[in-house]
């Protein structure tokens, strides 16, 4: 990913990363990596769709980065009865207050960042850079879990592969 060589990427952003409860996000395992990477990856990469797309490109980049601003550290876990609920449905709503709050955010960059778990989540986007970033998100998502499990995915096909040449002898 060359999202940190791409000036104008970078320029329409730099407020975001340079915002300390931002930077926080770094400190929060995600899949492979941590929160801030991954939505560095989901929000470059829509960003590069966007301009391709001639979409609002800004908003798209914007939306992207703070589609997960959201830290476990301000949720009180003994409240919470389904911690499943939070990570699909709950935790875009809190990364769209967390976002208001810091950021003087557009009506697509918080539509971007409230609908980007559809359809796990019931909140359908409005907008097609909504779309483009959920759409981003579940594809770097998936890439994501898979190098996380790669290796053991390995294993588990290649020793159901050797059972199934197994039972054909």
């Amino acid at each position: 990913m060359s999202a940190n060589k791409d000036v104008k990427y970078i320029k329409l952003v730099q407020d975001i990363l340079d915002n300390e409860e931002f930077s926080k996000m770094g400190e929060v395992k995600h899949h492979d990596s941590n929160r801030l990477n991954h939505s560095l990856k989901v929000s470059y990469y829509s960003y590069k769709v966007a301009k391709g797309l001639h979409l609002d490109y800004k908003s798209v980049a914007r939306g992207g980065l703070l589609h997960d601003f959201f830290m476990e550290r301000t949720v009180d876990y003994k409240k919470v009865k389904d911690k499943v609920k939070l990570y699909t449905g709950g935790h875009p709503k809190m990364a769209v207050m967390n976002a208001k709050k810091v950021f003087d955010i557009n009506m697509i960059e918080e539509d971007i960042i409230r609908s980007h778990m559809f359809p796990i989540d019931i909140s359908v986007p409005k907008f097609a850079e909504s779309w483009v970033v959920s759409s981003v998100d579940k594809a770097v998502s998936i890439f994501e879990f898979g190098k996380k499990f790669g290796h053991k995915l390995v294993y588990v096909s290649n020793f159901a592969l050797l059972l199934f040449i197994n039972v054909l002898k």
